[in-house]
């Protein structure tokens, strides 16, 4: 089945998705999709790319941002996607930008850890929770205050898609005991500084038991991003809130572009494999959410779905991120090149210096004669 989707420049684009899946599919075949081989080279490079801090530099990259209310279900979107488990409790759980690296690898034993602060920190499946804790302690303090520097979790597991996307805080108005009073603008600030970039995805996560037009995250997306050209909604609760789930996906009263994805929340101690057997049973049997196409429900679909946006953003956006390093590099090899070079003696040291208020004098001329101010 294919569906039809505007990219995120906002042209039309065919997404191949997957229609009904049925046990025998769902039990044997992992998230991962056949095409992610070609993916992953890109993805590294713009990996790379982030970690030398090109953002710092003026360059966007293309990014998958996810986004949502406080308790909007973030958390289990992500672990269904990664196959993890990522803290919980009350209040918010993500006080840091986290910067999640899945790739699909064939060994048995996944590979993950956490890069902060310049240092790189191994960990397991049974630990990852804690790890990130401490890891957030540290960047953020122990407290339940915030901070923009991102961490990174890097997952390589057998069956996990080729994804690179940052988690961001869930948007909450009323600060809690050990929150700073503006907990709201400053998580407000993070988003509004990852989602604004045009080449930023922006995947936002509601719960079915809410009014989409009235979360707030909607609101957000929609100020940077108004005819929904670069938004996906991936909607959470799906089978605590079935009634009129259907006509609210397909009214699309908020403008999500990108279209919708429903989803089951994995429930208590679940194993991944199960709780995916169980969301095909209830999209297939449920009166009210069998009637959302299958092209609309499930994990392996969102994971479909962000690889394929994923790939075209890079696709769009890679040509340009080369031209604009090359011209950052050329500027500070010339910035370079113009420096003084060792110097060796005082004449050295005196004929440099002149050649500095030559310059300098230079400068002041065109500014204040020549009125050039490029």
């Amino acid at each position: 089945m294919n569906t039809t989707a505007e990219n995120a420049s906002g042209s039309s684009a065919v997404v191949p998705v997957k229609g009904s899946l049925d046990m025998a599919t769902i039990n044997h075949v992992p998230i991962v999709s056949s095409y992610n081989v070609h993916i992953r080279p890109l993805l590294d490079a713009v990996d790379k790319l982030r970690d030398l801090n090109v953002m710092k530099e003026g360059i966007q990259l293309p990014t998958i941002v996810v986004v949502g209310d406080q308790s909007s279900g973030k958390s289990s979107v992500l672990e269904s996607l990664a196959g993890i488990s990522l803290p919980r409790g009350q209040g918010i759980c993500t006080r840091v930008p986290l910067i999640m690296r899945l790739q699909h690898h064939s060994s048995p034993e996944p590979e993950i850890c956490l890069k902060f602060n310049s240092k790189t920190v191994p960990t397991d499946e049974a630990n990852i929770a804690d790890a990130i804790v401490m890891a957030t302690d540290e960047i953020a303090g122990n407290g339940k205050g915030i901070s923009n520097s991102p961490l990174t979790l890097v997952v390589k597991k057998d069956g996990v898609p080729d994804l690179t996307m940052v988690d961001l805080p869930g948007i909450t108005r009323v600060p809690v005991k050990g929150q700073p009073e503006n907990i709201y603008e400053q998580i407000a600030d993070i988003i509004n500084e990852y989602i604004k970039p045009e080449e930023s995805v922006i995947l936002n996560v509601l719960s079915a038991t809410d009014d989409f037009t009235t979360c707030e995250s909607i609101r957000m997306s929609q100020k940077v991003d108004k005819n929904g050209d670069r938004t996906l909604a991936v909607v959470t609760k799906s089978d605590k809130s079935p009634e009129g789930l259907f006509e609210k996906v397909t009214a699309d009263d908020v403008n999500i572009g990108l279209g919708y994805v429903c989803v089951r929340n994995r429930i208590g101690d679940e194993t991944y494999k199960e709780a995916r057997e169980e969301e095909v049973v209830l999209f297939q049997t449920h009166p009210h959410l069998s009637k959302i196409d299958k092209s609309m429900v499930g994990i392996p679909v969102l994971a479909q779905k962000l690889v394929h946006i994923q790939a075209t953003i890079i696709a769009k956006c890679l040509p340009d991120i080369v031209r604009k390093v090359q011209d950052k590099l050329n500027a500070c090899t010339s910035d370079l090149d113009r420096l003084p070079k060792t110097l060796s003696s005082p004449a050295d040291a005196f004929t440099t210096f002149m050649s500095i208020i030559g310059a300098s004098k230079d400068s002041l001329k065109k500014l204040l004669l020549s009125g050039e101010y490029d």
